[in-house]
């Protein structure tokens, strides 16, 4: 075998070996969330308190992202990588092994130190293993790894836990991660350390993680505290706290000869549309997922691995479609291809507003489901080919960090204002309904305050007491609960739509007219 098809056939191996660390990385965000009943029920607690299992791995990914992003810079992408997944393994194992809520919790931060080293570095090291055309179609698989493993969380989570329980789906990284860092180890090469000789940027890493910090907390407080107003101080107190810190970032980084950070990427159009798409993506498919997800368990009855799989007419859509995004990526422009994909995910959630009614049957979700993971896709892939077309060799880990972190803060922002928008049309409803029922009973008073206390997704528990109520109230109360509920779900899927539409015709006016392989191709 000829020195050249070696190195050809070992640089597609490292692209399988990184895409399997992707696909760890971003898996772990989801993967939970059908698993937490499990949970719950093993730490004996509640629903509320076993929920940090996600926030504490959501909040230190999008903090260390762009931290880990810039020493992968100065001291090597591929040593980082191989240190980011030392520590998401043993992480793994902590979490699997874990006797308590809080060592779990403690697991999963670390965990997360990792895991967003496994996805700023891989999107770069990608980057510099293929040239021109190889390149679009490597960043096109990558990004459909990056697709599937977001949302094919509920169907891996549910068999891995109703099988063999709920440390499974973290005992599952352990050979995985193993397997990807030897292969990592022997395929891909190191990258120049573009910061060699560099003084770490203390302040911008502070400032920049404790920014990030602050914005994502103060939206978990929102999405916990529903009925809080945004001027609380519970809340208020960390999105001031952000934006401060924010600008103390900025000023700091411009002042510093070689910052963290390097401003002038925001002043670039395209870089700007690419984290609008990207976050408009975690907001708009990511965020509104875990409404389907929550809905199928609650209102629809279905188990763990029963939502996973009746999610599959979305989510298989990521592993068909990487060899097509990157065929497109060298055929025609990014900027109108993403568009009529971001429309055409709009659509999808459109046609889920419309099933949303209390006759509602999973037949009608499934051509939703179809259209949303078409549009999912196709951007997610493009998108990362997108927001690399005019970066330089030395920027590309700070903007593939700079892009998850907008998708992280996006599925943040849309989990917050994708449950008011809910929770306010729910309220509504239940309102109007109450105020023209003409009955005082002490347990419809109860029903009554227990729904609107206990919000959307606890409603069809609730309606399964037992009220001591005439028979014709009790039916007429349980089919204005669950109209109330559809009612808050068909506006999560408007909200979601009109997220995806304005995405849509910003990037639109933002981005590159040409091909992304052609601007990768010159770097």
């Amino acid at each position: 075998m000829s020195n050249t098809v070696r190195s050809n056939s070992r640089k597609w191996w490292a692209l399988f070996a990184l895409s399997l660390g992707v696909f760890m990385s971003l898996l772990d965000v989801t993967i939970v969330n059908v698993a937490l009943p499990i949970m719950a029920e093993s730490f004996k607690t509640n629903f509320s308190n076993v929920q940090w299992v996600i926030s504490a791995y959501t909040i230190s990914y999008a903090v260390v992202i762009l931290i880990v992003a810039k020493l992968g810079d100065m001291y090597g992408r591929k040593r980082i990588y191989l240190i980011s997944m030392v520590i998401f393994v043993l992480a793994s194992a902590i979490n699997g092994l874990a006797p308590s809520l809080l060592i779990l919790n403690i697991g999963r931060v670390i965990q997360a130190f990792g895991g967003a080293g496994l996805m700023s570095l891989a999107l770069a090291l990608v980057a510099s293993l293929f040239d021109g055309k190889e390149r679009g179609m490597a960043l096109g698989i990558l990004g459909s790894v990056m697709g599937i493993s977001t949302v094919s969380g509920p169907l891996i989570g549910g068999i891995l836990s109703e099988s063999f329980g709920w440390p499974s789906i973290f005992y599952v990284n352990i050979p995985i991660g193993i397997l990807a860092g030897i292969l990592v180890y022997f395929t891909t090469k190191e990258t120049p350390k573009y910061g060699e000789g560099q003084k770490i940027d203390f302040w911008g890493m502070i400032l920049s993680s404790t920014a990030i910090f602050s914005a994502v907390y103060g939206l978990i407080q929102k999405e916990n505290h529903a009925q809080l107003s945004w001027l609380d101080p519970q809340i208020a107190f960390w999105l001031i706290a952000a934006v401060v810190l924010l600008l103390a970032f900025i000023v700091v980084e411009s002042r510093i000869e070689k910052p963290m950070m390097d401003l002038s990427l925001f002043k670039n159009k395209n870089f700007v549309g690419s984290i609008i798409v990207a976050f408009a993506l975690g907001s708009g498919v990511y965020a509104m997922q875990i409404f389907i997800t929550s809905m199928m368990e609650n209102a629809l009855s279905y188990a763990a691995f029963e939502t996973g799989l009746r999610q599959v007419p979305m989510t298989i859509w990521s592993l068909i479609l990487g060899p097509v995004a990157g065929y497109l990526t060298n055929k025609f422009s990014n900027r109108r291809t993403i568009a009529i994909n971001l429309l055409v995910g709009a659509v999808g959630l459109i046609l889920f507003a419309n099933a949303m009614t209390t006759r509602l049957s999973y037949q009608e979700l499934i051509l939703p489901l179809i259209l949303l993971g078409i549009s999912n896709g196709l951007v997610n892939p493009l998108l990362n080919n997108a927001a690399l077309a005019d970066a330089k060799p030395d920027e590309i880990g700070m903007v593939s960090g700079l892009v998850n972190v907008f998708m992280q803060l996006g599925t943040s922002f849309g989990v917050v204002i994708l449950g008011l928008s809910q929770s306010r049309a729910y309220d509504s409803h239940l309102h109007t309904f109450f105020n023209s029922l003409d009955v005082h009973l002490p347990s419809i008073e109860k029903i009554k305050n227990q729904l609107l206390a206990e919000g959307p997704f606890s409603s069809h528990s609730i309606m399964s007491q037992d009220i001591n109520a005439p028979m014709v109230i009790v039916k007429n109360v349980q089919h204005a609960a669950s109209k109330a509920f559809y009612a808050g779900m068909n506006s999560v899927m408007l909200v979601s739509a009109s997220i995806l539409t304005f995405a849509a015709v910003l990037e639109f006016f933002l981005l590159k007219d040409g091909q992304a392989a052609k601007n990768l191709e010159n770097n």
